[in-house]
């Protein structure tokens, strides 16, 4: 029995001498480990998945270091996002806004959530703004269900509402087709999903961005005239996504 005693304090005392003093060490280490994996020899890799793992946790480790806590008064917002959001040149769309793009091309939703808390919360944004969801219908990490799908927003939604962080949740974009996996017949999967966001939005008082209604063509895709592949806008659909995304993040920040 004392044996055990011992032993438990002495665990003890090893756990919390491993856990940092203070939330500026925890952040050192953070700094430390982002800066040992920036030096490691897979980041010379071409491989993405090889040099920022599948989740893709350390992609904005150095920009999120520099980027540092938002000044008196800033009224930051992440968009998080895939390559939709990751190709959307937010300083030309959104001039002198404090708008941070944390997108990452190909992605899934669960992919994203892995690395929610240190690309959205630990940036301490007042709003996030989440587009997401073709990914995983394409399949791109292997299939889904859409019931995963919405159970990865909720999530995030819930970790974002317990920080304090107000949330934008839009719709998934128009696709008939997806040009890297033809086959997946996406337009009722789309069209689920988006009823589901909605749905979601609403009781539980977020905000949902609909891009979907003004952006579809007739087959329920995007039109050529806003997309060169029709998956990913081009610079006249972002610039319909522009002011419609901006409605929403004044509505969430109220």
């Amino acid at each position: 029995m004392k044996l055990k005693f011992t032993l438990a304090i002495f665990g003890l005392s090893l756990l919390t001498n491993l856990i940092p003093a203070d939330v500026s060490a925890f952040a050192q280490t953070a700094t430390d480990d982002c800066r040992a994996t920036a030096l490691s020899p897979a980041n010379n890799s071409k491989d993405e998945e090889a040099q920022y793992g599948w989740s893709h946790l350390w992609r904005y480790c150095k920009e999120n270091a520099q980027l540092g806590q938002p000044a008196a008064g800033e009224s930051r917002v992440v968009f998080f996002g895939d390559s939709i959001t990751e190709a959307w040149n937010l300083p030309t769309f959104f001039p002198g806004k404090p708008y941070v793009n944390r997108g990452v091309s190909g992605e899934t939703t669960s992919q994203m959530l892995l690395r929610f808390r240190q690309d959205v919360i630990d940036l301490s944004p007042k709003v996030v703004v989440i587009l997401a969801g073709t990914n995983d219908i394409a399949g791109n990490t292997g299939p889904i269900t859409i019931k995963a799908i919405e159970e990865n927003f909720a999530s995030m939604a819930e970790i974002a509402q317990a920080n304090g962080v107000h949330i934008v949740l839009s719709s998934v974009l128009p696709a008939f087709d997806y040009p890297w996996r033809h086959g997946q017949e996406p337009v009722e999967k789309i069209a689920a999903l988006n009823s589901w966001l909605k749905d979601y939005a609403t009781s539980h008082r977020l905000v949902y961005l609909d891009y979907y209604t003004v952006m579809q063509d007739a087959r329920h895709g995007l039109p050529p005239e806003l997309s060169g592949d029709g998956v990913h806008p081009n610079a006249v659909g972002y610039s319909v996504m522009q002011p419609l995304a901006e409605k929403a993040i004044a509505q969430a920040g109220r």
